[in-house]
């Protein structure tokens, strides 16, 4: 784990969190995992991509997510996006797709979201590690504390930020959030099990571009390049 890198800005804002209690035992768990042979994902040079590829005077929008994928290959650092050759998408992306084709005619087939990270978007797991084929395995480990941390760091921000919250697990961490200052986007989760429920119609992407323009900042292009 010596590969572990984050940017000074970041860094510097979340050294108060970085020195905390539960900082220490989250270390201290992911080392005696490490110990006895089991596979972390993402490669611990990829855990804080989110946060050294957005910036956090950089942050136009903040998606959260839960928690890595569990498959091998797939979780980059980044929620909800699967590294490049990753064939097929993950089902909760495609739906994710459905909805973007809906609501601005965009259809990508590649599930690499690094260009929507490197034009603003805080692509923003809960929980930034997983075991290989064990889902939500790290949570309530210390990573919630440290993103919870972030959140607060950019909700203080007094420039606006659009916050998307989808399902119940994100909305629960985002209760911080205030309303009056940021814009707030909250629907179902995208999953199979909840896509039908509010999340197809919503159209979010389309939202935060108007809100983008009404700060007068530049639109995100979803477009994902293949």
């Amino acid at each position: 784990m010596s590969e572990i890198q984050l940017g000074n800005i970041w860094k510097n804002r979340l050294q108060s969190t970085f020195e905390s209690e539960a900082m220490g035992s989250l270390k201290a768990f992911l080392r005696k995992e490490k110990d006895q042979g089991k596979v972390i994902l993402p490669h611990s040079s990829l855990w804080f991509n989110a946060l050294n590829t957005t910036a956090p005077d950089d942050v136009k929008v903040v998606i959260l997510g839960q928690d890595p994928y569990p498959t091998p290959g797939h979780a980059h650092g980044l929620c909800f996006s699967v590294l490049p050759e990753v064939k097929p998408i993950p089902k909760s992306l495609i739906n994710i797709y459905k909805e973007l084709q809906d609501d601005l005619g965009i259809v990508n087939h590649s599930g690499h979201l690094q260009s929507w990270a490197e034009q603003g978007v805080l692509l923003l797991n809960s929980v930034l590690t997983v075991e290989s084929g064990q889902a939500n395995s790290h949570q309530g480990k210390g990573w919630e504390v440290f993103t919870d941390a972030i959140i607060n760091e950019l909700n203080n921000q007094s420039r606006p930020i659009a916050f998307v919250l989808w399902g119940a697990y994100a909305q629960k961490k985002g209760a911080i959030i205030d309303t009056k200052r940021h814009f707030v986007i909250r629907s179902p989760h995208p999953s199979p099990l909840s896509a039908y429920r509010g999340f197809f119609g919503s159209k979010p992407f389309s939202q935060i571009n108007q809100f983008l323009r009404q700060q007068d900042l530049q639109e995100i292009d979803w477009h994902i390049k293949d």
